[in-house]
């Protein structure tokens, strides 16, 4: 029984969802979502391609975003890259970052950070590669991708060059992520490529039936452009970098149109492996094979297709416990009239399509980009939300029903695999619409709850205050590696408090080509506590810690002996 079948025959099922864009169940809404981000500061908009019209697919994408603490003050900042016009860069076109004030309000500080810079950029991750305390940040970017190195003073430098990661010809740099692949202490850099975009050899829209939709000439792609290919870059661990794409096995995997890359390890087996959604084609699951070698194993784990055995248009990944079951789960938005998809890890890096039974399958009417699981309400079961945004600004003039702006979609989890569809009961920083692509989650006002970031196409960001008010506790904890990463990006950490066990892992990218908050944000509900806190680092040290007391930011460093 295909998936559509399935939705109509059944009436439910152990595992379900409130249907519908208005639906909800259990009452009013506990979430309640404010954007701030006028108020706070974040009026310029993040200009990207063409507003009424866009004749390329470069002007589509869009990018990420993201929350990180560049100064080290405790307090989360933000850094929002941006894009072009075809016509050229119009005013006020830049990369930009804010630092946080403390006080609800961010200052502009791009230019005096050395990061004032016209791009179409793609992707953002962030992480410390040289191990001296501050997070570096990495852009993914269609021509050349930037290594901008934290100098520790509020400033950045542009070290591309002298780190080894030019490129010898224009690529697409899509997704990035930083990752200890080999498990040396230093972070590694994978870097997807989209596709091979040339102005010179891309149809005009309307040229070829992939440069349809709906019976209108819109841009062509991305089914008809050549496949880019994807990247893997060894910490020399003096501030260079070597490609080893190749030797690794990372550069065998092609004919993909590959996003958003995620580094975690989904098989449990001590070593990150490298999820990554493609467009279109199959998603990519690298396997760390621990001799410095990866094998695409997608399809034997369940998670190259969908239940039908049919490849989607992969864009955003969230990765966490949605489950509660100790093990990473994978969600992955998707184009319109196709569903975003579920997938349960079930131990041992299988997984099996859990869309249909959990009721996402109704999710169908627009084109979803960064998600992300997180436990907005503090109860201890981490929750789903995710953006949309048309791509074709040209149809919503012919077709009413397809607009360009859409609204967000908030999911409570239930327990079980159950959730409840909020999204219209949860504030107008849900209900509010917007062509949205990358988000990123984080606690930037430090007030114990997790907010959120959100690019929007040629407007300012969104800043989306969550306000819930309910006598949950909750617990952050920053990891900090000394035999591992500083950044401890790949630890695993395992919380027990009350009867609930929860799993997070501190992840370089995810969402939509975004970066979150690398401190971990646990809701623990009415326990006061977290009994047992036991961490995985990278290196491989295990590493307990009991009786943490709620309500606080708890920083953790790597004990060889705990």
């Amino acid at each position: 029984m295909n998936r559509r079948r399935f939705l109509h025959s059944t009436a439910g099922g152990a595992l379900w969802i409130a249907q519908g864009p208005g639906a909800k169940a259990g009452g009013a809404s506990p979430f309640h979502f404010v954007d701030v981000a006028a108020e706070a500061g974040l009026v310029h908009p993040v200009v990207y391609g063409g507003i009424e019209t866009k004749k390329y697919i470069l002007e589509t994408n869009g990018c990420g975003i993201a929350f990180f603490d560049y100064d080290n003050d405790g307090w989360l900042d933000i850094f929002a890259p941006g894009g072009s016009r075809i016509e050229g860069a119009p005013p006020g076109a830049t990369n930009r970052l804010y630092k946080n004030n403390r006080d609800g309000t961010f200052t502009d500080v791009t230019k005096k950070a050395g990061l004032e810079r016209v791009v179409w950029a793609s992707g953002v991750c962030v992480g410390d590669y040289n191990n001296d305390g501050y997070d570096d940040l990495f852009v993914s970017c269609w021509g050349q991708n930037i290594l901008y190195r934290n100098n520790g003073n509020g400033t950045f430098t542009d070290v591309t060059k002298q780190a080894g990661l030019l490129h010898a010809k224009p690529e697409w740099g899509a997704g990035c992520t930083f990752v200890d692949y080999n498990r040396d202490g230093y972070l590694d850099l994978f870097v997807s490529t989209y596709l091979n975009f040339d102005f010179k050899t891309v149809p005009e829209p309307g040229a070829t039936a992939n440069c349809t939709w709906k019976g209108i000439a819109v841009n062509c792609g991305p089914r008809g452009l050549p496949t880019g290919r994807n990247f893997l870059y060894r910490n020399n661990g003096d501030g260079t970098f070597t490609d080893v794409s190749a030797a690794s096995g990372i550069a065998q995997v092609d004919k993909r149109y590959a996003m958003t890359a995620v580094a975690a390890d989904f098989d449990d087996d001590g070593w990150p492996d490298i999820f990554v959604a493609c467009d279109s084609t199959p998603s990519i699951l690298y396997k760390n094979n621990h001799d410095g070698t990866f094998t695409d194993i997608a399809l034997e784990a369940g998670v190259a297709y969908n239940e039908d055995g049919r490849e989607q248009a992969g864009m955003g990944v969230a990765v966490g416990d949605m489950f509660g079951q100790g093990r990473l789960d994978i969600f992955k938005t998707h184009f319109a009239d196709d569903t975003p998809i579920l997938y349960r890890n079930k131990g041992q890096g299988l997984f099996e399509d859990m869309t249909s039974r959990s009721g996402l399958g109704a999710f169908t009417r627009y084109v979803g980009w960064g998600a992300g699981f997180a436990d907005f309400d503090n109860d201890g079961l981490a929750d789903l939300l995710f953006v949309n945004g048309s791509v074709y600004p040209e149809v919503e003039k012919l077709f009413a029903e397809f607009k360009y702006r859409n609204p967000r979609m908030a999911l409570r989890n239930r327990g079980a695999g159950a959730f409840d569809n909020l999204s219209e009961a949860s504030g107008p920083g849900i209900a509010d619409r917007h062509s949205s692509r990358g988000c990123a989650f984080g606690d930037f006002d430090n007030d114990g709850d997790v907010d959120i970031l959100i690019m929007n196409m040629n407007e300012p960001p969104s800043l989306v205050r969550n306000d819930a008010r309910n006598d949950n506790h909750w617990l952050k904890l920053k990891l900090v590696g000394t035999k591992s990463n500083r950044s401890a990006i790949g630890a695993s950490v395992l919380l027990t408090a009350g009867e609930r066990r929860q799993r997070q892992d501190v992840l370089s990218q995810s969402s939509f080509y975004s970066q979150s908050d690398l401190r971990l944000h646990f809701g623990l509900g009415p326990a006061q506590e977290a009994s047992l806190v036991e961490i995985r680092w990278p290196s491989g040290i295990v590493q307990t810690v009991r009786g943490i007391k709620a309500g606080q930011i708890a920083t953790i460093r790597e004990q060889a002996t705990p």
